[in-house]
Protein backbone atom coordinates (compact mmCIF):
# COMPACT_ATOMS: atom_id res chain seq x y z
CA UNK A 1 0.00 0.00 0.00
CA UNK A 2 1.74 3.30 -1.09
CA UNK A 3 1.64 6.78 1.14
CA UNK A 4 -1.49 8.06 -1.19
CA UNK A 5 -3.74 5.09 -0.02
CA UNK A 6 -2.63 5.00 3.67
CA UNK A 7 -3.65 8.72 3.89
CA UNK A 8 -6.59 7.77 1.97
CA UNK A 9 -7.12 5.22 4.42
CA UNK A 10 -6.13 7.39 7.36
CA UNK A 11 -8.61 10.19 6.31
CA UNK A 12 -11.60 7.96 6.06
CA UNK A 13 -11.37 6.66 9.25
CA UNK A 14 -11.07 10.36 10.54
CA UNK A 15 -14.48 11.10 8.71
CA UNK A 16 -15.82 7.81 10.11
CA UNK A 17 -15.03 9.02 13.27
CA UNK A 18 -16.62 12.45 13.38
CA UNK A 19 -19.50 11.24 11.86
CA UNK A 20 -20.71 8.21 14.08
CA UNK A 21 -18.38 9.40 17.52
CA UNK A 22 -21.62 11.80 18.13
CA UNK A 23 -23.97 8.46 17.68
CA UNK A 24 -22.24 6.08 19.70
CA UNK A 25 -21.71 9.05 22.91
CA UNK A 26 -25.71 9.42 22.76
CA UNK A 27 -26.27 5.16 22.42
CA UNK A 28 -23.44 4.62 25.00
CA UNK A 29 -25.13 7.14 27.54
CA UNK A 30 -28.69 5.81 26.98
CA UNK A 31 -28.10 2.90 29.34
CA UNK A 32 -26.08 4.89 31.76
CA UNK A 33 -28.50 4.36 34.96
CA UNK A 34 -27.23 7.93 36.70
CA UNK A 35 -29.53 9.63 34.18
CA UNK A 36 -27.19 12.02 33.04
CA UNK A 37 -24.49 12.19 30.00
CA UNK A 38 -20.80 12.03 31.78
CA UNK A 39 -19.93 9.90 35.39
CA UNK A 40 -21.50 6.37 33.61
CA UNK A 41 -22.55 4.52 36.77
CA UNK A 42 -24.35 1.74 35.47
CA UNK A 43 -26.02 -0.46 32.99
CA UNK A 44 -30.26 -0.06 32.90
CA UNK A 45 -32.73 -0.53 30.43
CA UNK A 46 -34.91 1.95 32.66
CA UNK A 47 -34.76 4.73 29.65
CA UNK A 48 -36.03 2.61 27.10
CA UNK A 49 -38.72 1.05 29.55
CA UNK A 50 -39.77 4.51 29.91
CA UNK A 51 -40.36 5.42 26.49
CA UNK A 52 -42.47 2.38 24.93
CA UNK A 53 -44.64 3.04 28.36
CA UNK A 54 -45.51 6.94 27.22
CA UNK A 55 -48.56 6.13 24.82
CA UNK A 56 -48.03 9.52 23.85
CA UNK A 57 -44.99 9.07 22.18
CA UNK A 58 -45.88 6.12 20.81
CA UNK A 59 -48.75 7.48 18.82
CA UNK A 60 -46.35 9.49 17.50
CA UNK A 61 -43.85 7.25 16.13
CA UNK A 62 -46.64 5.56 14.53
CA UNK A 63 -47.71 8.90 12.90
CA UNK A 64 -44.10 9.37 11.69
CA UNK A 65 -44.16 5.44 10.66
CA UNK A 66 -47.50 5.93 8.20
CA UNK A 67 -46.40 9.51 7.32
CA UNK A 68 -43.04 8.06 5.74
CA UNK A 69 -44.40 4.81 4.40
CA UNK A 70 -47.19 6.82 2.17
CA UNK A 71 -44.88 9.60 1.10
CA UNK A 72 -42.86 6.90 -0.15
CA UNK A 73 -44.85 4.75 -1.83
CA UNK A 74 -46.83 7.55 -3.49
CA UNK A 75 -43.53 9.73 -4.33
CA UNK A 76 -42.46 6.70 -5.70
CA UNK A 77 -44.88 6.03 -8.09
CA UNK A 78 -45.15 9.84 -9.22
CA UNK A 79 -41.45 10.31 -9.61
CA UNK A 80 -41.11 7.24 -11.71
CA UNK A 81 -43.19 8.13 -14.05
CA UNK A 82 -41.80 11.61 -14.08
CA UNK A 83 -38.38 9.91 -14.93
CA UNK A 84 -39.84 7.88 -17.77
CA UNK A 85 -41.39 11.43 -18.94
CA UNK A 86 -38.08 13.29 -18.83
CA UNK A 87 -35.95 10.41 -20.25
CA UNK A 88 -38.42 10.31 -23.69
CA UNK A 89 -38.23 14.22 -23.94
CA UNK A 90 -36.43 14.83 -27.51
CA UNK A 91 -36.07 18.94 -26.85
CA UNK A 92 -32.78 18.76 -25.15
CA UNK A 93 -33.23 22.56 -23.96
CA UNK A 94 -36.53 21.47 -22.69
CA UNK A 95 -35.18 18.33 -20.79
CA UNK A 96 -32.89 20.60 -19.07
CA UNK A 97 -34.76 22.82 -18.16
CA UNK A 98 -37.27 20.03 -15.90
CA UNK A 99 -34.44 18.57 -14.70
CA UNK A 100 -33.53 21.43 -13.29
CA UNK A 101 -37.08 22.47 -11.82
CA UNK A 102 -36.57 18.94 -10.61
CA UNK A 103 -33.68 20.20 -8.37
CA UNK A 104 -34.85 22.97 -7.26
CA UNK A 105 -36.39 20.91 -3.90
CA UNK A 106 -33.13 19.35 -3.32
CA UNK A 107 -30.61 22.55 -3.58
CA UNK A 108 -33.32 24.90 -1.70
CA UNK A 109 -32.53 25.22 2.04
CA UNK A 110 -35.13 23.33 3.95
CA UNK A 111 -36.44 26.12 6.02
CA UNK A 112 -36.74 28.34 2.92
CA UNK A 113 -39.02 25.25 1.27
CA UNK A 114 -40.94 24.81 4.68
CA UNK A 115 -41.50 28.00 4.82
CA UNK A 116 -42.83 28.23 1.61
CA UNK A 117 -45.53 24.96 2.07
CA UNK A 118 -46.58 26.91 5.45
CA UNK A 119 -47.82 29.82 3.12
CA UNK A 120 -48.72 27.62 0.62
CA UNK A 121 -50.68 25.17 2.92
CA UNK A 122 -52.48 28.79 4.22
CA UNK A 123 -53.36 30.35 1.04
CA UNK A 124 -55.52 27.38 0.39
CA UNK A 125 -56.64 26.81 3.86
CA UNK A 126 -55.29 23.43 4.17
CA UNK A 127 -55.42 22.75 7.83
CA UNK A 128 -51.84 22.08 9.52
CA UNK A 129 -51.60 18.46 10.49
CA UNK A 130 -51.37 15.23 8.91
CA UNK A 131 -52.59 16.15 5.21
CA UNK A 132 -49.90 19.05 5.40
CA UNK A 133 -47.24 16.75 6.56
CA UNK A 134 -48.07 13.94 4.23
CA UNK A 135 -48.48 16.50 0.99
CA UNK A 136 -45.32 18.08 2.21
CA UNK A 137 -43.11 14.86 2.13
CA UNK A 138 -44.60 13.54 -1.00
CA UNK A 139 -43.34 17.24 -2.42
CA UNK A 140 -39.62 16.94 -1.41
CA UNK A 141 -39.41 13.29 -1.86
CA UNK A 142 -40.39 13.30 -5.63
CA UNK A 143 -37.10 15.19 -7.24
CA UNK A 144 -35.27 12.35 -4.83
CA UNK A 145 -36.75 9.56 -6.77
CA UNK A 146 -36.51 11.10 -10.07
CA UNK A 147 -32.85 11.56 -9.56
CA UNK A 148 -32.14 8.15 -8.69
CA UNK A 149 -33.71 6.76 -11.37
CA UNK A 150 -33.15 8.41 -14.40
CA UNK A 151 -29.28 7.48 -14.60
CA UNK A 152 -31.40 3.73 -14.72
CA UNK A 153 -33.31 4.98 -17.89
CA UNK A 154 -30.37 6.47 -19.06
CA UNK A 155 -28.36 3.52 -19.20
CA UNK A 156 -31.64 1.39 -20.89
CA UNK A 157 -30.49 0.96 -24.62
CA UNK A 158 -33.70 1.87 -27.07
CA UNK A 159 -33.47 -0.82 -29.03
CA UNK A 160 -34.83 -3.18 -25.71
CA UNK A 161 -38.15 -1.05 -26.53
CA UNK A 162 -37.91 -0.99 -30.14
CA UNK A 163 -37.35 -5.04 -30.30
CA UNK A 164 -40.60 -5.05 -27.85
CA UNK A 165 -42.42 -3.20 -30.36
CA UNK A 166 -41.56 -4.96 -33.37
CA UNK A 167 -42.83 -8.03 -31.34
CA UNK A 168 -45.71 -6.43 -31.34
CA UNK A 169 -46.04 -5.14 -27.64
CA UNK A 170 -48.10 -1.88 -26.46
CA UNK A 171 -47.09 0.65 -24.37
CA UNK A 172 -48.48 -1.05 -21.42
CA UNK A 173 -46.72 -4.13 -22.02
CA UNK A 174 -43.70 -2.37 -22.82
CA UNK A 175 -44.09 -0.64 -19.36
CA UNK A 176 -44.57 -3.54 -17.50
CA UNK A 177 -42.19 -5.85 -18.97
CA UNK A 178 -39.31 -4.08 -20.13
CA UNK A 179 -39.02 -0.48 -18.56
CA UNK A 180 -39.76 -0.79 -14.51
CA UNK A 181 -38.04 -4.03 -14.84
CA UNK A 182 -35.05 -2.46 -16.03
CA UNK A 183 -34.66 0.13 -13.84
CA UNK A 184 -36.05 -1.58 -10.33
CA UNK A 185 -32.81 -1.21 -8.82
CA UNK A 186 -32.93 2.87 -9.05
CA UNK A 187 -37.17 2.17 -8.18
CA UNK A 188 -35.77 0.54 -4.68
CA UNK A 189 -33.23 3.25 -4.43
CA UNK A 190 -35.30 5.71 -4.81
CA UNK A 191 -38.31 4.49 -2.50
CA UNK A 192 -35.50 3.77 0.40
CA UNK A 193 -33.86 7.13 -0.06
CA UNK A 194 -37.54 8.83 0.13
CA UNK A 195 -38.62 6.74 3.17
CA UNK A 196 -35.00 7.59 4.79
CA UNK A 197 -35.80 11.77 4.31
CA UNK A 198 -39.15 11.38 5.37
CA UNK A 199 -38.52 9.40 8.60
CA UNK A 200 -35.76 12.20 10.39
CA UNK A 201 -37.05 15.40 8.04
CA UNK A 202 -37.04 18.16 10.63
CA UNK A 203 -37.11 21.60 9.40
CA UNK A 204 -39.78 21.25 6.75
CA UNK A 205 -42.42 19.13 8.92
CA UNK A 206 -41.72 21.74 11.91
CA UNK A 207 -42.96 24.34 9.84
CA UNK A 208 -46.03 22.50 8.25
CA UNK A 209 -47.26 20.42 11.33
CA UNK A 210 -50.02 21.18 13.48
CA UNK A 211 -51.79 21.11 17.12
CA UNK A 212 -52.49 17.17 17.80
CA UNK A 213 -50.12 16.39 15.31
CA UNK A 214 -46.24 15.62 15.61
CA UNK A 215 -43.21 13.81 13.77
CA UNK A 216 -40.50 11.69 15.68
CA UNK A 217 -38.08 14.71 14.97
CA UNK A 218 -40.14 17.43 15.68
CA UNK A 219 -41.06 15.90 19.49
CA UNK A 220 -37.39 15.24 19.90
CA UNK A 221 -36.49 18.85 19.25
CA UNK A 222 -39.28 19.93 21.65
CA UNK A 223 -37.90 16.87 24.42
CA UNK A 224 -34.45 18.71 24.14
CA UNK A 225 -35.52 22.14 24.83
CA UNK A 226 -37.14 20.73 27.94
CA UNK A 227 -33.59 19.82 29.19
CA UNK A 228 -31.08 17.05 29.24
CA UNK A 229 -33.09 13.64 29.54
CA UNK A 230 -31.63 10.41 28.82
CA UNK A 231 -35.18 9.38 26.88
CA UNK A 232 -33.64 11.78 23.87
CA UNK A 233 -30.71 9.47 23.80
CA UNK A 234 -33.14 6.30 24.02
CA UNK A 235 -35.07 7.61 20.98
CA UNK A 236 -32.22 8.66 18.98
CA UNK A 237 -30.97 5.09 19.51
CA UNK A 238 -33.51 3.29 18.46
CA UNK A 239 -33.95 5.91 15.39
CA UNK A 240 -30.55 5.19 14.59
CA UNK A 241 -30.90 1.03 14.35
CA UNK A 242 -34.53 1.59 12.54
CA UNK A 243 -32.43 3.79 9.91
CA UNK A 244 -29.52 1.22 9.88
CA UNK A 245 -31.90 -1.32 9.60
CA UNK A 246 -33.44 0.55 6.31
CA UNK A 247 -29.91 0.74 5.09
CA UNK A 248 -29.36 -2.79 5.36
CA UNK A 249 -32.78 -3.78 3.89
CA UNK A 250 -32.28 -1.62 1.50
CA UNK A 251 -28.41 -3.45 0.65
CA UNK A 252 -29.92 -7.14 0.23
CA UNK A 253 -33.19 -5.81 -2.01
CA UNK A 254 -31.18 -4.22 -4.82
CA UNK A 255 -28.48 -7.40 -4.27
CA UNK A 256 -30.57 -9.61 -5.29
CA UNK A 257 -32.55 -7.69 -8.05
CA UNK A 258 -28.96 -7.22 -9.64
CA UNK A 259 -28.44 -10.53 -9.20
CA UNK A 260 -32.03 -11.70 -10.66
CA UNK A 261 -31.16 -9.29 -13.60
CA UNK A 262 -27.90 -11.00 -15.10
CA UNK A 263 -27.80 -12.40 -17.98
CA UNK A 264 -27.51 -16.48 -17.00
CA UNK A 265 -29.12 -16.26 -13.61
CA UNK A 266 -32.24 -18.03 -12.52
CA UNK A 267 -34.64 -16.07 -11.78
Amino acid sequence: MNKLSKASVLYLILIFILLYAPIFYLIFYSFNSGGTMHDFQSFTWKWYKELFQDTRLLVIVLNTIIVALLSASIATIIGVFGAISISMMRRKRLRNTVLSLNNVLIVSPDVIIGASFLIFFTILGIKLGFVSVLLSHIAFSIPIVVIMVLPKLQEMSPTLMDAAFDLGAGWKEVLSKVILPYISPGIYAGFFMALTYSLDDFAVTFFVTGNGFSTLSVEIYSLARRGISLNINALSALLFFLTLLLVIGYYFVSKRTVRRHKPGVNK
